[in-house]
């Protein structure tokens, strides 16, 4: 369970915009909130962490990040319950990879308590910035950076680590359209594919860009070395289900990022007496699958869109049609079950929820 720790500082802003907003068009990750978290890591310590108005933030020219990439950031969301609590989804998950990202990137830990305390602070001040309708949350995005002035390639000596919020709508409005990749690549083994580092996602960024030109959203993406075997999807990972097994690759090679719905999902669907593997994925079975009618269900799981259930997966020249979505028991399920407990619309039983 979570444990109160010492607050940070807290300076309010002087002119609030939550009046200037349009509550009812939100899209994603275009409104922030009045405030934000800032700490600087300086001589081996974190310090002068606190809560701030929203604003810009001054940067050097010669800042290493921008010239080296040693940047990481994590995602997760408060949602507004029935009783007028808020609750946040599992966030020590995120804590613990947030640090195994920096670990990845040679950059500093920060402590959970930390992680978690900031985020409490942060969202104690915006609370009111947490939508109440069905389908809306708060999104929260922790980063950190390099900010060593120095044109020079080492670790960084100092960092900053931020939290900004922003109120969002649904992230997928439909199910989606799926491409498998066969020749980028987003991830190789011994690489950074397991560390949310932000260059991860601008690599990602061409190949989307293609996939959608023919008329997809996003990409299945597959092994560096011969795109045989499915690894994520587009920026969440990817489960099917076949004659009622769950089948999803397995998160011990490190080229796929280990994420907090997916494993959350898992445990719940092995609670409930579902079969689950957790290997490698050929993209010839699942085709295989598909063509004779055995694929009962496709998704994608992450924060974002929590559960997105896929529509088409394209292979090569072939648009390969999936079930209907109102047929697909197992999805809708875990879908349902997570949000009323995210809203708290029924007990947390597993004690998933940090209560602000």
């Amino acid at each position: 369970m979570h444990t109160h720790s010492k607050s940070f500082p807290i300076q309010l802003t002087e002119r609030s915009t939550f009046n200037d907003i349009d509550w009812d068009n939100l899209a994603f990750g275009k409104t922030f909130s009045d405030h934000m978290f800032s700490m600087d890591y300086e001589n081996g310590a974190w310090v002068n962490g606190k809560v701030m108005p929203f604003q810009p933030i001054p940067m050097h020219p010669a800042m290493s990040a921008i010239h080296y990439g040693q940047s990481i950031f994590e995602g997760l969301k408060a949602y507004k319950s029935k009783n007028g609590q808020i609750n946040i989804f599992r966030p020590e998950l995120n804590a613990m990879r947030f640090a195994e990202s920096a670990k990845r990137m040679c950059m500093p830990e920060v402590p959970e308590s930390i992680f978690l305390e900031a985020i409490r602070t942060l969202i104690g001040v915006d609370r009111n910035w947490v939508p109440e309708a069905d389908g809306y949350s708060l999104y929260i995005r922790p980063f950190m950076f390099a900010t060593d002035h120095l044109i020079g390639i080492k670790p960084s000596d100092s960092y900053k680590f931020m939290i900004l919020t922003s109120p969002v709508g649904v992230y997928y409005s439909e199910p989606v359209r799926v491409k498998i990749e066969e020749s980028y690549t987003r991830a190789a083994i011994g690489g950074v594919g397991r560390a949310k580092a932000a260059g991860n996602y601008g690599a990602s960024l061409y190949p989307a860009k293609q996939c959608q030109l023919e008329g997809f959203h996003q990409l299945v993406w597959t092994d560096a070395i011969e795109h045989k075997y499915i690894e994520e999807s587009g920026t969440m990972n990817i489960i099917f289900q076949i004659d009622g097994k769950l089948i999803s690759p397995s998160e011990d090679a490190d080229t796929i990022l280990r994420g907090i719905t997916k494993r959350t999902l898992i445990e719940l669907a092995k609670e409930w007496g579902i079969e689950v593997e957790e290997r490698r994925v050929t993209v010839e079975e699942i085709i295989s699958a598909v063509r004779a009618g055995k694929l009962e269900d496709a998704f994608g799981a992450g924060t974002a869109a929590t559960i997105a259930q896929i529509d088409i997966i394209g292979f090569r020249d072939e648009k390969l049609q999936l079930p209907p979505i109102e047929t697909r028991q197992l999805s809708n399920r875990i879908k349902a079950y997570l949000d009323d407990v995210k809203y708290g619309k029924i007990e947390d039983i597993y004690g998933w929820n940090m209560t602000i």
